[in-house]
């Protein structure tokens, strides 16, 4: 059983009281490791490494080119360990091999993106302001400081290079709290900075509640930034919590997505699609389409093509390649999506596929499609985090949208149809961040990712999140050197 430790300020230690919990495999209920549990004061001193760190211009004063090179040093030791990092990932959160294999290298990969975005010099001279002889006109990109990184269970290593690469190619330091439920990885990531030339206090990890950790980073003063992927409730408790000094936040929360398939679409592979879209990694994708929107004409032969392949799922252990369903991440959230099944045949919705605990051990839940659902169920609203698409039948393209939109969340959606034009004119029209066009779950390092509505304030990815993590300074310089020449708008200069 592996034991971690807090990691402030270069160093590893016990927390302040000695507290740690425990690393639980979802797939057999194995401990797999026990990792120190972070207090009040444990954070405060992690906030001040940052601090100082920062304040000292020790990382934001270096050169682009010397911040890439040691982000590039990351990338190199995930790369060196990826396969104890993919295992890590199954045994911790539940994934699929296959799932954190690739999720091993899309962090290296996007970790190694960063690494030359820290290189780029985002000042630029404001086009058509500037004149030459009068004035000259730069709105300059500064880092914004000290960042509070606070990152869900889903994806554990992910989602901490999606945050830690952009903040450190900004010049910015971090204090980095993954989610209890899946704290592994991101300890490996500590272990694997400490061994490269990252100077002291610009990256802390510390791991703990959200509720004491997550509230300490976003009230305290000395934190700049925000920057949240989990759910809405918890990403609006943050935000009330940051506007005592308006703090600067990203929030990226919970989604339901609508993913539509009109009726000229190659039904095959829509059907694929759609099980791709609700069920990589058992549903629990915040971005994932668990609202299926099927065009009347094709609903039934939709629905027959999709019970057919559902049914050939592979559920089990997710160190079998060839699993394509591995458990829920823990015991809690299991009872909560078991519950959402209670809840929708109390709806009325009928269960085409699916609908029972898979097996007597681990957490694993059938994969569930709800036939004949409404978009005003509780299903059909509410973000579920698991194994269940409700498929809802609509008449035209003007209800697939109304549908569509009729929905507090904005994150993510789909069009699968064989006319692009068509397709395309319809995307346009739906409320959300990242709308896929016969495809799904591709997302790249240089297109924003974020929400409209409850999903989420700001952006990640591309050189709108980088630009998160800066703040933007106008500095206007008058080149006029004949003061009676000067323009004071109105404001009385007295004469020598």
């Amino acid at each position: 059983m592996e034991k971690y430790l807090l990691y402030i300020n270069g160093e590893f230690r016990e927390s302040s009281d000695g507290g740690t919990f425990k690393a639980i495999n979802p797939a057999n209920g194995d401990i797999i490791a026990e990792i120190s549990k972070a207090t009040i004061d444990d954070t405060q001193k992690a906030i001040d490494a940052a601090r100082k760190a920062f304040d000292s211009g020790i990382w934001s004063d270096l050169p682009g080119e010397e911040r890439s090179r040691i982000i590039k040093q990351i990338v190199d030791k995930i790369n060196e360990n990826a396969k104890r990092l993919t295992l890590l990932e199954v045994t911790d959160s539940g994934s699929t091999i296959k799932k954190a294999g690739e999720d091993v290298f899309l962090s290296a990969k996007s970790l190694n993106h960063y690494s030359k975005m820290a290189l780029l010099n985002l000042d630029e001279e404001v086009e058509g302001l500037s004149k030459p002889g009068v004035s000259k006109n730069i709105v300059k990109r500064d880092p914004i400081g000290v960042c509070g990184l606070i990152t869900p269970w889903n994806f554990p290593l992910k989602m901490a290079i999606w945050k830690l690469g952009p903040a450190l190619a900004a010049g910015c330091t971090v204090i980095l709290k993954p989610a209890m439920e899946t704290s592994v990885t991101a300890m490996e990531l500590a272990r694997m900075i400490s061994e490269t030339d990252m100077p002291k206090g610009v990256v802390n990890i510390i791991c703990g509640e959200g509720s004491k950790i997550g509230t300490e980073l976003a009230l305290s003063p000395k934190v700049d930034k925000i920057a949240f992927t989990g759910s809405t409730e918890v990403g609006k408790i943050i935000m009330k919590n940051a506007s005592a000094d308006l703090k600067k936040l990203t929030l990226e929360c919970g989604g339901k997505s609508a993913n539509i398939v009109l009726d000229d679409a190659d039904i095959d592979m829509a059907v694929d699609g759609a099980i791709y879209a609700g069920f990589y990694h058992q549903g629990q994708c915040c971005e994932g389409g668990t609202r299926l929107l099927v065009h009347e004409k094709i609903y039934d032969e939709f629905a027959e093509k999709l019970k057919a392949k559902i049914m050939k799922m592979k559920i089990g252990d997710p160190m079998d390649k060839t699993t394509d369903v591995g458990p829920i991440v823990n015991e809690s959230q299991f009872n909560s999506v078991m519950g959402y099944i209670n809840t929708g045949k109390e709806e009325g919705a009928e269960i085409l596929v699916g609908g029972n605990r898979f097996g007597e051990t681990g957490y694993y839940i059938e994969p569930t499609v709800f036939f004949n659902a409404t978009n005003d169920m509780k299903i059909s609203q509410e973000e579920i985090f698991g194994p269940i698409v409700t498929m809802i039948k609509f008449k035209d393209d003007d209800d697939a949208v109304r549908i569509a939109n009729d929905s507090i969340y904005g994150l993510g959606g789909a069009v699968w149809s064989g006319n692009d034009e068509r397709a395309l004119k319809l995307a346009e029209r739906l409320r959300t961040g990242t709308v896929w066009i016969n495809e799904y779950h591709l997302l790249s390092d240089r297109a924003p990712f974020g929400g409209y509505k409850q999903s989420g304030i700001g952006r990640e990815f591309g050189i709108d999140g980088l630009k998160e993590y800066t703040e933007a300074k106008h500095i206007h310089i008058d080149e006029i050197k004949d003061r009676s020449k000067k323009t004071w708008y109105g404001t009385v200069v007295p004469k020598d």
